[in-house]
């Protein structure tokens, strides 16, 4: 292995150090700091390897230079040299180094052009974050002494419908990017020289806390970076613009108290939240949420669904990331005040599409009269339409469901009903325990729809490694609190 010296920068601490300097720094000098890889994230790098694995099979046939492991890269720069030096002309996972940068590639392929580059994305469309990462491995590429005819991005096409067997030359969109790579190329040296100064110094560079803290990724060293911030701050002003919240934090601003609210332009509901803050009062407009219940025509069914969206669709008639049903809890609630409830969690198998027997049964529980109180009617609406196009002979009983939807979260998107404790939130699990503290999530294995979501889809796909039936349980209950969270927020509703 001596062959080889030892690099200094890869594909990702060249876009890390982009990002942020100081980010490079703390990756390569302090490691520990970062924070966790969250299971949502994990599901997303998951998501990459399969959807990475998948796209060889538009080059299919090619020889595979992977490391052992992650510790043992260079290993595949001494396999992808043997590899091309035996004619090979598909070679995945090509990796090359020059001048101390690692740059893997997906896909190395030689046709009668002359060699040809490919490296593949989960997302549907090519960012500048990817010609970025494009241009860096180029110039590993070509310096190493092959001479590129074309570099490609390729990517999900989010219009692919699936039937029968996963096509992948309509799954993937391949995008040449050779033109805009030549335009990066030129500026690769001196960023690259300027990255290794960065990683060479004594100490991490002064740079403060900015945009550049989630653009064009959350940083994982935001918990270290971001420690003297106190937990509710004037980050958390709803809807407040980067470019202000960083405005106010330059001029010494991090708590409400600190705001000088004559200079500070905030709109009426920004101001409402950072008032509420101060005076620790609460605002209810009576007359508005009495039109609203008054509108409210029994008996009350209290809807929520769970989806999962992957980005290989699973099931036919269903495209990639499409947001698919396999879960609802329904609260049934007459006007004597009476609750029932139903719900429906499909079987996890990936020859199972968990969405017809979802429909029948939902159309069964909610009857035909009464209206259905959603939490941000978008969602549930969305998806009862898009079961419409699947499911078009359900399309009359699908659309008596849609015609009686309410949200039950105008009321507090309005700002009708506002408390301290919503933090300028109007979603359900910040509604929830600012109006009905002794319900709470936090006592839930599962406490939101991400994991909800992660979970199934690995049940589903054969990843799940835990116990399935105390899993089950476990979204049943998730679900079923969302619904009577709305019951209960109803009855405060009601009670003022």
């Amino acid at each position: 292995m001596n062959r080889l010296p030892k690099y200094k920068l890869s594909k990702s601490t060249f876009i890390r150090g982009l990002q942020c300097e100081k980010s490079l720094y703390l990756y390569k000098h302090h490691y520990n700091l970062k924070d966790e890889i969250s299971p949502q994230l994990q599901a997303i790098f998951n998501q990459g390897h399969r959807v990475g694995e998948l796209a060889q099979d538009l080059f299919s046939g090619g020889v595979d230079a992977s490391p052992p492991n992650h510790f043992k890269m260079q290993e595949s720069v001494l396999k992808t040299q043997a590899f091309i030096e035996n004619g090979e002309k598909i070679i995945y996972e090509a990796t090359f180094q020059y001048n101390g940068v690692l740059a893997a590639l997906d896909i190395l392929v030689k046709d009668d052009d002359g060699w040809k580059a490919y490296e593949v994305k989960s997302s549907t469309k090519v960012s500048d974050t990817y010609l970025n990462d494009a241009a860096i491995q180029y110039y590993a590429i070509v310096n190493s002494g092959i001479a590129l005819k074309d570099i490609a991005i390729v990517y999900i096409n989010n219009q692919y419908v699936k039937n029968g067997a996963i096509d992948v030359q309509q799954l993937f969109t391949i995008e040449s990017v050779y033109d805009q790579v030549q335009d990066l190329l030129p500026n690769i040296p001196n960023r690259v020289a300027r990255l290794k100064q960065v990683i060479a110094q004594k100490e991490a560079p002064a740079i403060g806390i900015g945009p550049q803290c989630a653009d064009p990724y959350n940083c994982d060293f935001k918990g270290h970076c971001w420690k003297h911030i106190p937990e509710y701050s004037i980050f958390d002003i709803s809807r407040l613009g980067s470019t202000k919240k960083f405005e106010l934090y330059d001029n010494g601003v991090t708590t409400f108290e600190q705001m000088d609210l004559e200079s500070t332009s905030l709109n009426a509901n920004q101001l409402l939240q950072v008032t509420s803050e101060l005076d620790n009062t609460s605002w209810i407009d009576r007359p508005k949420i009495k039109d609203f219940i008054q509108d409210l025509n029994y008996p009350l069914y209290f809807l929520d669904f769970e989806t999962m969206g992957t980005a290989i669709p699973i099931f036919d008639n269903s495209r990639p990331y499409q947001q698919l049903v396999f879960q609802y809890s329904l609260h049934i609630q007459n006007e004597a005040n009476d609750v029932t409830h139903r719900e429906y969690l499909a079987e996890a198998h990936p020859n199972r599409d968990p969405r017809e027997a979802f429909i029948k049964q939902l159309i069964n529980d909610c009857g035909d009269a009464g209206d259905i109180l959603v939490y941000n009617i978008g969602f549930e609406r969305g998806k009862l339409n898009d079961l419409i196009n699947v499911y078009p002979h359900y399309e009359n009983d699908i659309n008596n469901i849609i015609n009686r939807l309410k949200d039950l979260m105008i009321p507090f998107q309005q700002k009708w009903y506002y408390t301290p404790e919503m933090k300028g939130s109007y979603s359900i699990k910040a509604v929830l325990p600012a109006l009905v503290p002794e319900l709470s999530y936090q006592d839930l294995e599962i406490q939101e729809g991400g994991t909800a979501s992660n979970t199934f889809t690995q049940m589903v796909n054969g990843t799940f490694a835990g116990d399935v039936a105390k899993t089950r349980q476990a979204l049943l209950d998730y679900c079923k609190l969302d619904t009577l969270a709305m019951v209960e927020i109803l009855r405060v509703l009601k009670s003022v």
